[in-house]
Formats: C-alpha cells, structure tokens, sequence
C-alpha cells in the first residue's frame, strides 16, 4: 500500500478528484460577482450615481471594448450588443437586490453541491481503504495474530481511518476551494484600496506563519492519544476474554488500577490537547476581529479624505466578512492534513508484513482438484517467536488414503505436523511437497476445500448453529438469491467504483456438489444424520423446542404444531397430569399464573403491558374499576404488603422467601412498612396515587400456586376472569401491536414451539414436573414425526458470540461436524477430542475413521492407546520424528510406542 495518503488519494480517486475542481473553479466566478455587487447597490442605485442625469439606469447592457494594441481600424473601439433595461431608481433597486439573492442562493448551491460529491467521495475512498485493510487481515499468515490483539485491529479499521474518510474528499478540493475563496476576496478589496489589501495580507501572514506552530505539539499530542486509546481497547478485550481468570483470581481492583491509570494518562493529554488548541483559537479569533477594527479606522479615514468611496468601503468590509473563515478553514486543513498523514501511516505500519499472502492465492474459483497422492515433509524446522525450535529436521512421507495418528508427549512437537498441514504455521527450513509441489503455494481454493483442520477449541462466529457447520461450503455465489432487486445494481457500481468486491452476500453460496447433493432438503437430511453421528441431536432438539419461529416461514411446522396441542391436551386432561400443569384455557382463571398474566393472557410485545409496568398501566386502572375490582385489589395488595413486611423484616437479606416473593424487591421493604403504618384497611382512601401504584404491583404480580397466602378466592377468581373479557374487548387501537392472546386454536408467533405446543404453565414445585411434561410432549412429537422439523429449527439457534452460549464440548462437536461436511481428501485433528471423556473419545475415533475410510486422516492423539485404530502410527518426541510403522510394527516391547501405551 502506498506509504504517501496523497499518493494514494490520486491514484484511486484522481478523475473524481479533477470533475470536483472543475465545479469549484467555476463557483469562483459566481462568488466574485456577489462581492462586487453589494458595491454598485450602494453607489449606483442608493447613492444615486446612476440617476444624477437622468430618471432611469440601464442595466444588463452587454458591449465588447477592444484593446488599443489590438486596433487597427479608425473608428470606435466599443461595440454594443445589447443596450440593456432602463429602470426607475426604486426598480433598479429592487432588480439589484433580487440578483443578490439568487447570488446567495447561486453560490449556496455550489457549496452543496460540491460538499456532497467531497462526502460521497471521501466516503467511497474510506470504504476502499477499510476493504483493502481487511483483505489484508484475510491474506495475513496465521501467526500474525499472535502479536496483536483484534480488539487493536478492529479499532484501528473502524475508528482510526475514520477522519481519512472526511478528509479525503477535501484532500485537493477543500484548499482550492477556500484558498479561490480567500483568493477573490482579498483581491477584491486591493482593488478597492491597496492599502486595506496590504493591511488585509499582513494579518493573515501572521495567522499562516503563528497558527501552525502552535499545532504541531498538538498533533503530537494526538498521535500519543491515539496510540493510548488502541492499547486501551486491547486491554479491554483482554479484560472481557479472560474475565474467568479475572473473578477467580480475585484480581479485579488490580484490574481497575491499571484501568484507572490508561484513563489517568488519557485524560492528561487530551487535557493538554484542549489547553492547546482553545489558546489556537483565542488568538485565531483576536486576529479575525483586530482586521475590521483597522478597516473601521483606516478605511473610514480613507473614505473621510475622498480616497475610498463609501460604496467601496461597505463592499470591503463585507468582502472581509467571508475572509476569515476560509483563512480559518485552510488552517484546520493543514493541521488536519498532517492529522490524517500520522493515522494513515501509523496505521499502514501495522497491515504491513512481507509475509502477506499474494491476492492470486484467494482467487475465487468455482473448480478444484481433488488432494492426491502423497505429501512429503523434507527436513523440516518450525521455531516460534523467539527462534526456539518447536520441530527438528522433520522428514516424513503421508500417503492420502491412510489413517495415520500422531502420537508423543505434549509440547514435544506433535501439534506443530497438524498446524504445519493446515498451513497455521510455516516451516523455517525444509519444504512440504505434494506430488512434486510445494504445500504452501497450492491454492486456497484447492486446500481450504479438500482438506479440513479441526483444533483443540473450535471456533464458531456470532450467528446460527446452522451456518457455523455449513461455513466450510460457502466458497463462492452458486445462484442469485430469488428477490434480487433492480436497485442492487446500482450496489455493484459503488462497490466497483470503491474497489471492493460485487458478490453479493445474500446470494446462495452453499456448494451442495461438493457434498454430492442437489439442492438444500438433501443436505438438510444429511445434516440431521451427522447430528446424531457426533451426539448432538438430543441439544440441538431441546435448542429447536425453546426457538421462536415464524407461521410464514415454517406454515407446515407452525400448522403440525397446532394439532400436537390438541392430541397433548387430551394427555393434560388425565389425572395424572392435572396435577403437573395447566392449560390456558380463555374461560377458566390460570392458578400458574399470576393476577396480571390471568387479566392479559397473552404475551406482551413491548413495554406497555410488561409485569414492572403493568401496575401504572391506565388502561389496565380502567379494566380493572370496570371489572368492580379496584377496591378488592388495593384492600389485597395492603394485605400483601402487611403479611410480607411482617414476614421478611428480620430475615437476612439472602434468605431463600425473598426468591420466592420476588415481586417484593427487598430495598422496597421500608418505604412498605411506612405505608403499612401511616394506612390500615379502613381508610383506604387516604393512599396516594403511588401508593396505589404500588399496592397494585403486588396484587397484579402474585401468583397463588408460588406465594400461597390463600387471598385469590374462587369468587376472586371468576371477577378476574370478567376482566379478562373486559381488557381484550375493549383494547384501544393503540395497544393492538402491544399484546398477542393466547388462541387454542392458532400458532402464537411470539411464543417458543414448546410454549405453543404445552400451551399452559407447569405447576410451581411439582417434583419432577418438567421432565414428565417434556417426556409427554416429546412423544407426541415424535408420533407426529415433528423431530427432524424441530431439529431444523434448533439448527437456527443463535450461538453468541464465539460461541459463548455453548458449552465447550457442542462447540467442538459443531466444529467437528463442520470439518466432516467438506468431505474432505484430508482431515487433520490437532487433540480435537480431548474435551470429552474417554468413552466418547473412542466413538469419535472409530466412527470418524469409518467414515473417512476412503480419505487421509491425520490425528494428532491425545491418548496414545487409540492409535491401534489407525494405519500408520508416527511418534514424536523431543521435535523430532522417533518412530513411524503400523501397528503390529509398533506394538511390541523395545519401542517408544509400547513404552507410552504400557
């Protein structure tokens, strides 16, 4: 990349750049004509010049004036080719003023239209340049990453850049614009006076000379600022990724001192930093004002003497009026210029490495060869950061149809032949050739495709489960997503014009031949399969049950689900599961529910009708003093409050009855025992509307099957009920969008399909409830055939990001799955087993190695004992290649291997 930010400007932007400098050199003539103006409105039309002989004036006159030295004719040097418009002295007046302002409106269209096409430019250029730094990351080698941390990257692509953007649009065009401005209006005013020019030129050589030096300690200043600010994001990233250590190490308040003093040492520069640049200011802004203070006093006595006419004056100091800012900005843009210079360059150090990869080894290419033959390592040297060996003249032959593992002590060497074959690390000395090739210059294209690498810790990006096991098939756009829009080209030109790639992301990019399928329900049927392959199913189900889907995109499931509600109802309706659950029925009170839930019966869409906000809610005040409840409610929520405060006041704050009273919030426990004092239950009326408020919060929050305090009587009960009619009858138009009812007879889009399908609430302390209802729900289901449906839909669970929201065994297992989708030519394992108990560990060997029977596996073993497994066993210690033989080779006493397994 260009070390230079000019050079590179011109080189991707200069005919945008030229069309921009055209426009704003033709503004110039506009502008000049506005400063002129003013003055022959003065002179000519209000001073009267134009009117001394005669009633009206000519205006718009146009004549062409020869020269004397281009005459060669006797006669008049004027020729007249239009004599103009008379007009009356207020006319004229008038016609003037009406020019000046479409002046103004002129010239404010040009500043538009040129600030817009300076952004849109700047804009363009910024998304070229963050583009390329990411392709630069992408085209890294791996063990880059291990010198920086990504919370530096990813400030440095998306805030230090930043200015580049505001800056490149004006880079040519801003100081030609403001220096044309400064320019015309200083040479207005020398024609005017010279003298007020001269006075005019010396205080802005003042301002051009005193003002940069003053910023140059402010632009250091900002480059330590900078530098500061990216640490601190690296440390905060730090502080995120290992917040485990941080918690059980009890090192927090060291963690803070250390934040405390990155704040520390940030906020005394940009302290200085603003000291700085307000002092710029004042004397930037002394120097602008000093200017008309000397036009007043010379210029008026310029004019006093007859030098300056008054027209002229008045022109002058209008002039000057839009002489400072110019002078102004084009200082910014020169303190600004050097800015952006630093961050470029600070930032083009960082992206650039000579071990970057060339852009032809990412291609994009449809077509690839298969991974055949065999793969030599010839002497190989891996050595880390600080030149210590990791493998040692490493010579050793890999034949791509067998099974080999890779055995030894950890640290010794074993993991540096996986990475070295997933091109993780590169070799010191020594080559990797495949078939007379050299490993490390084939293609991604051909390895990332036909080989597979599966670590100790998978990684997973922040998106569904379903894309994070298909990720190793979106090589390339297969076929244009169905609903691509006309307006998408206009997309494909920007991106052309800003040097990034036209592919679109929402296009299809799945490659189903590379799995042998033909379209997505194949590959779905697939994925189902290698989900009980790796043991995943049963997660990835109970993902599918607790997943929201919508009607629209599954109406199939959505439909199937409605009737597995009708047959488990039946279930519910035997007694031995009355007990357990219960059904949301429209006619009868819900005991599982609390007295809020039971008026709304529906799922809250937003904050109108959430628990905390349903107490304060006016609509549901109506319902309820409709319903003849308001009373009953404040008299029951007083009762509340009186049993709760006698019940909690002593117990310590951890005790397990505030969990179960949660709508009672501890610190709210003594302003209820101030209401309980100032209040008794016979007057009522005494209560404020917060207090109200409050006591309504505690009846509408009270479940009676949780909290049994036995005040929801069945007379209660059935006016709560009325209620409910009353509330979804009468729902203002306003809260359409607020709520969603709960229908037996229709699938409910905001609720999970295991809500939809229970349709009722569990039973609170019933032992072993929740597993009983699920072992009946997931009956029907599979009655149903619905498993592999809500398997799919499990598949849309939303991972977190890194994952975080699995446990570190399904992320492997989703990682492993991803690896196997490829079917690969070669599948490498760097310990990717070792997460799981030893059990597991030898389902995995065997079922990967049946399934991989016709392609290599190279598996770097965590447990010596299952490498009988495999063809070939190579054992690795002190960085070196000990021992390579077949099993029955190995197997027997006098050998490493023997001596590790024995």
């Amino acid at each position: 990349m260009d070390q230079n930010l000019f050079k590179y400007i011109i080189r991707h932007s200069k005919s945008d750049q030229f069309i921009i400098l055209g426009w704003v050199l033709l503004s110039q003539v506009f502008y000049f004509i506005s400063l002129d103006l003013p003055k022959t409105i003065v002179n000519e039309a209000i001073l009267g010049k134009s009117f001394q002989h005669s009633q009206t004036a000519s205006l718009f006159s146009l004549s062409i004036t020869v020269p004397d030295f281009l005459k060669f004719w006797e006669g008049p040097s004027q020729f007249i080719l239009f004599e103009g418009i008379n007009f009356e002295r207020l006319t004229y007046l008038t016609v003037l003023s009406l020019i000046f302002l479409l002046l103004v409106m002129v010239n404010g269209w040009f500043k538009y239209y040129i600030n817009t096409q300076k952004g849109r430019l700047g804009e363009r250029m910024l998304r070229r340049l963050r583009f390329e730094l990411l392709d630069r990351i992408l085209r890294f080698p791996p063990f880059y990453f291990r010198k920086v941390k990504q919370a530096e990257i990813a400030t440095m692509i998306k805030d230090e850049v930043e200015p580049l953007g505001g800056f490149i649009g004006d880079a040519f065009v801003q100081p030609v614009f403001l220096g044309g401005q400064a320019l015309t209006a200083l040479f207005f005013i020398v024609l005017q006076s010279t003298y007020l020019g001269l006075v005019t030129v010396g205080v802005l050589l003042i301002q051009i000379v005193i003002i940069p030096r003053m910023r140059r300690k402010v632009l250091e200043l900002g480059k330590q600022r900078q530098i500061t600010a990216r640490q601190l994001a690296g440390r905060i990233a730090e502080c995120v990724d290992g917040i485990v250590e941080i918690r059980t190490n009890d090192t927090s308040n060291y963690e803070r001192a250390e934040f405390s003093s990155r704040l520390g040492l940030i906020y005394f520069i940009r302290f200085e930093i603003y000291q700085r640049k307000f002092m710029i200011k004042f004397l930037n802004n002394f120097l602008s004002q000093v200017t008309p203070f000397l036009f007043y006093l010379f210029g008026g006595y310029l004019a006093i003497k007859g030098y300056l006419d008054v027209g002229g004056l008045v022109a002058v100091i209008a002039a000057y009026k839009d002489l400072p800012s110019p002078i102004k900005e084009l200082i910014d843009w020169d303190q600004q210029r050097q800015d952006v210079q630093i961050k470029y360059q600070q930032v083009i150090e960082q992206f650039d490495t000579d071990d970057i990869s060339p852009i032809e080894f990412q291609n994009l290419n449809p077509e690839t060869l298969q991974l055949e033959g065999k793969i030599t390592f010839q002497n190989v040297d891996v050595v880390d950061d600080h030149h210590h060996k990791l493998l040692d003249a490493f010579n050793a032959q890999l034949d791509l149809k067998k099974h080999i593992a890779v055995v030894g002590p950890a640290g010794e060497g074993k993991e540096q032949i996986a990475l070295l074959l997933a091109r993780l690390v590169q070799p010191n000395m020594g080559k990797i050739l495949i078939n007379d090739q050299d490993w490390f210059l084939l293609p991604e294209s051909m390895v990332g495709r036909r080989m597979s690498y599966i670590g100790q810790d998978s990684y997973l990006f922040s998106t569904t489960i379903r894309h994070n096991i298909l990720y190793g098939l979106k090589h390339y756009p297969i076929s244009e997503y169905e609903e691509k829009k006309s307006k998408d080209q206009f997309f494909i030109e920007e991106a052309q014009r800003s040097g990034n790639v036209i592919w679109d992301i929402h296009d299809n990019w799945i490659d189903y031949k590379v799995c042998g399928f033909h379209n997505s329900h194949e590959l779905d049927q697939y994925l189902l399969g290698l989900l009980k392959f790796v043991g995943l199913e049963e997660e990835i189900y109970r993902f599918g049950l607790r997943t929201v889907i919508s009607p629209e995109g599954w109406p199939t499931l959505a439909d199937d689900i409605v009737k597995a509600r009708k047959i488990l109802r039946e279930y519910f309706d035997k007694p031995e599961f009355k007990t357990i659950i219960e059904p949301f029925d429209y006619r009868y009170y819900n005991r599982s529910l609390a007295v809020g839930e039971n008026i709304l019966f529906g799922i809250a869409l937003d904050n109108s009708f959430t628990e905390q906000n349903l107490s304060s809610n006016s609509y549901i005040h109506d319902v309820i003093k409709k319903a003849g409840l308001w009373d009953d409610f404040l008299l029951m929520g007083y009762k509340i409050a009186q049993t709760l405060t006698e019940l909690l006041s002593d117990l310590p704050t951890n005790h397990p009855f505030f969990e179960q009273f949660g709508f009672f919030e501890e610190e709210d426990l003594p302003y209820y025992k101030s209401l309980v004092v100032r209040v008794n239950d016979k007057n009522m009326n005494s209560l404020s509307k917060m207090d109200k408020n409050h006591l309504m919060n505690l009846i509408l929050r009270y479940n009676e099957m949780r909290h049994r305090l036995g005040i929801v009587t069945p007379l209660l009960q059935e006016k709560i009920v009325q209620a409910r009619l009353i509330f979804s009858k009468g729902l203002p138009e306003k809260f359409f969008d607020s709520v969603r009812f709960y229908d037996d007879k229709a699938y409910n889009p905001e609720a999970t399909l295991q809500d939809n399908v229970l349709f009722g609430k569990l039973a609170y302390g019933q032992s072993q409830a929740a597993l009983k209802v699920h072992q009946l729900m997931t009956k029907v289901l599979d009655e149903l055939n619905l498993r592999p449906s809500i398997l799919l839909a499990g598949l849309d669970f939303e991972v977190g990001a890194g994952g975080k929201k699995l446990a570190a065994n399904q992320r492997q297992k989703i990682g492993i799955l991803r690896a196997l989708f490829k079917s690969p030519d070669l599948l490498v394992l760097n310990q990717a087993a070792s997460l799981f108990d030893p059990a597991m560990q030898q389902y995995l060997v065997e079922s990967i190695l049946e399934k991989q029977k016709k392609c290599a596996v190279v598996w770097v073993l965590h447990h010596a004992e299952l490498a009988k497994k495999f063809d070939v066993i190579w054992v690795v210690k002190n960085n070196q290649i000990v021992e390579s033989g077949s099993v029955e080779e190995l197997d027997k006493d006098g050998t490493h291997f023997y001596a590790m397994i024995s």
